[in-house]
């Protein structure tokens, strides 16, 4: 099985005054090709940096990282940047689109960045993978949240990356849609796309393959979901959406 992450003794430490606070304390682990994993723990438990770290937006302290069989871990800034373009695609919880942009412009926007040709043909693919073909001109703020969300998990696929990174994606998302955003994630993961999940709900969770607890800047507990919940499932219990 191909790996895609691997991190070996990873720390992150931080000097406030007198105090060095160890925000990745020896983080060792691997993450495969099709793994979908949910990134959890409580507040301070080192869980965002070690996103950040994988993601490529921030440098460890010490320790190594291959991401997708390259060492990344002492790589510069223009480095690092180029390494997120060609191999990551990140959602936020805040979805980050530009305001005053169609949503095809805004899932453009990562192949631009790389110079890609044919950047509108691909952008719509992505779009009407996400189901969003009929919004695809619309801006922003013509768009549900849910849909915000489509658009932005568009712009993050659309570079055909080996990570998908998403920090908190059904924060500001209701019951109903966070489970069809999530079923929307576990329709990639089947088509092969692996993926990390930050959040604070056991529930999102379990949509989940396998779940990843850290504490004070380390590893609690690593453990196959045995029992994962399908989102589509999830929905159907939920009843008729009301109108």
């Amino acid at each position: 099985m191909k790996t895609v992450i691997d991190v070996r003794d990873l720390h992150k430490d931080y000097v406030m005054g007198d105090t060095i606070v160890h925000a990745l304390d020896g983080v060792t682990t691997e993450i495969y090709e099709g793994d979908f994993v949910a990134i959890m723990g409580p507040s301070g438990s080192g869980k965002s940096t070690f996103m950040n770290a994988v993601g490529c937006l921030d440098r460890p302290s010490s320790g190594d990282y291959f991401l997708n069989g390259e060492e990344v871990s002492a790589m510069g800034d223009v480095e690092l940047a180029q390494i997120r373009n060609k191999y990551i695609g990140f959602v936020f919880q805040t979805f980050n689109l530009l305001p005053r942009t169609s949503a095809l412009k805004n899932v453009e926007l990562p192949l631009m960045y790389a110079g890609t040709k044919g950047r509108s043909e691909r952008a719509k693919g992505a779009i009407e993978l996400v189901g969003l073909t009929d919004r695809m001109h619309h801006k922003p703020n013509e768009l549900s949240g849910g849909q915000q969300q489509r658009v932005a998990i568009a712009r993050a696929i659309v570079n055909d990356p080996v990570l998908i990174l998403a920090d908190e994606p059904t924060g500001n998302l209701d019951t109903r849609t966070s489970h069809e955003i999530m079923a929307l994630f576990q329709e990639l993961n089947d088509q092969g796309k692996t993926i990390i999940i930050v959040t604070h709900e056991a529930e999102i969770a379990q949509h989940c393959r396998r779940v990843i607890r850290f504490r004070d800047g380390r590893i609690e507990k690593d453990e196959v979901v045995d029992d994962q919940v399908n989102a589509i499932d999830a929905l159907a219990a939920l009843g008729p959406a009301p109108r």
